[in-house]
């Protein structure tokens, strides 16, 4: 491909407007705040960028040094995926709790509560709430991300959601767009695909879209899955009946279409992130995430060429490229004039939720623990958008509870057997993720339950296994929050 020389010609800055690049380190590196005066709009966070509140606060103020309506964009969903608290877990527990609870005026004060820290640390743009309906147990990436299987359900709260992030001037990004939930594969490593009829996906997929519409969603992020009842070639990313004729066309929506990451495989793998942007810029997308993997300025260099080179050349037209990056303008202006949220937030907002969201189930009369126990982890391999960095789990909440406590993590086939041995003479506490998923997990557990019936089962994923255990916790999620909550009710708090 041709180099196109740097300027600040209004094809070169449109191309870059639509970008939406992240990078590596705490502070901004010199190739992104030139990039910022090229007419770059928009930055991406990830938990790599950021070590503190403060430090989060000093980087989006050099950012907006640089130009000072610039989109600073993360991925924090609360819950499991979390970059604000990568390294502690969340404050906050995520959608599949808040849908447990199924409280809409809850889940708007989570998420707005939500959106003043965001909005304190500079941050302006959210890649949530996800809206996708969580149809197919089995699905691997989704999970306690969803809000639950009910249609109706997730619509309410999503629009809640939207509504309560947005109250603190931070813009929602509804996700994944037409709905990620009835897929049994990660779009991180291959292309999902949904079969489903287009009944099924207006009655189903789209109900919670419409709801974040209505309450004024001001993104949406499209996802890399392959409908055949909306478009039999390309995924919904690339696809004009997708993003165009549906979503503009019959929901109306007039905000900016984000794409989920380009550097994932469903896309990278398929058609490479350069034919990839340029084809979902041409299908109706606004704006190219491609922050999770590649964040570097050898990347931002080639989609923008790629982007000019392609307008140059009659595949892409200019002006749907211009009406892309004035519709990230239109956020940009958006944001900096969004009041901030008024009032004093609830800071505690986030444990009464997890709290709220617990479900116990026992098989008799249950009498809190006073001496430490022992934790046994059964530990999945984490999706890539929980990411491996975040901890989880009971044991450092009860440690502080019931001074003593140890743990131990396990996997795979004889687990059940090496927690039993290690735990000795201890009562146990065994901390399930999604058992129903695991048939080594649910084989440990049945193995520990076989000689130690007194055992305590925490399951925070989606509890779809029955309950076992002398008490079954269902915390509907692996926020820190939910640990805590979990441990209160374990150590009688």
């Amino acid at each position: 491909m041709t180099t196109i020389a740097s300027g600040t010609d209004t094809l070169t800055r449109d191309a870059l407007t639509v970008l939406q690049p992240g990078f590596t380190g705490t502070t901004a590196p010199d190739w992104l705040l030139r990039r910022l005066g090229e007419g770059l709009a928009s930055v991406g966070l990830f938990g790599r960028n950021i070590a503190s509140p403060e430090q989060l606060a000093a980087l989006t103020a050099r950012l907006r040094a640089e130009r000072d309506d610039v989109l600073v964009a993360i991925d924090e969903e609360g819950g499991d995926v979390t970059r604000l608290e990568v390294r502690t877990g969340s404050s906050f527990p995520g959608n599949h709790a808040l849908g447990a609870v199924d409280d809409v005026e809850l889940t708007r004060e989570v998420a707005s509560e939500l959106g003043r820290r965001l909005a304190a640390c500079g941050v302006n743009l959210n890649w949530a709430p996800s809206a996708d309906v969580n149809s197919n147990p089995a699905n691997p990436v989704i999970g306690v991300r969803s809000f639950g299987a009910d249609p109706a359900l997730v619509a309410r709260h999503t629009a809640a959601y939207v509504t309560g992030l947005q109250s603190a001037g931070v813009a929602a990004c509804t996700k994944h767009f037409p709905g990620h939930g009835d897929t049994a594969v990660d779009s991180h490593h291959a292309m999902p695909r949904i079969d489903a009829d287009a009944s099924v996906l207006a009655d189903r997929e789209l109900a919670p879209f419409r709801a974040a519409i209505a309450a004024g969603t001001r993104a949406v992020m499209s996802a890399h899955i392959l409908v055949p009842a909306l478009d039999t070639d390309h995924p919904a990313t690339l696809s004009s009946p997708v993003l165009t004729d549906l979503l503009r066309g019959e929901l109306g929506y007039t905000g900016l279409i984000v794409t989920d990451g380009m550097e994932m495989q469903a896309i990278a793998a398929t058609y490479g992130i350069e034919r990839g942007s340029v084809l979902a810029i041409a299908a109706g997308a606004d704006a190219i995430c491609v922050g999770g993997g590649l964040a570097d300025d050898e990347t931002v260099r080639r989609l923008r060429d790629a982007l000019v080179t392609a307008v140059r050349s009659g595949e892409l037209a200019e002006a749907r490229l211009a009406e892309a990056a004035e519709r990230v303008r239109e956020l940009a202006r958006w944001t900096a004039a969004a009041p901030a949220a008024e009032g004093e937030g609830r800071t505690d907002i986030g444990l009464v939720a997890a709290r709220r969201a617990l479900k116990l189930t026992s098989t008799s009369p249950f009498s809190p623990l006073t001496e430490p126990p022992y934790v046994a982890a059964f530990t999945p391999v984490a999706n890539i958008a929980v990411g491996d960095e975040t901890p989880w789990g009971v044991a450092a909440e009860l440690t502080r509870l019931l001074p003593g406590t140890e743990t131990g993590s396990y996997t795979g086939d004889g687990a059940g057997r090496a927690a039993l041995e290690a735990a000795g003479g201890r009562r146990v506490v065994a901390v399930v993720r999604d058992e129903h998923r695991h048939p080594w997990m649910a084989a440990a557990l049945g193995t520990l339950l076989e000689s130690r019936p007194d055992t305590i089962v925490v399951e925070m994923g989606v509890p779809q296994a029955s309950p076992r255990g002398a008490l079954h916790i269902a915390t509907h999620g692996a926020a820190r929050v939910c640990g805590r909550a979990a441990a209160e009710v374990i150590a009688g708090e």
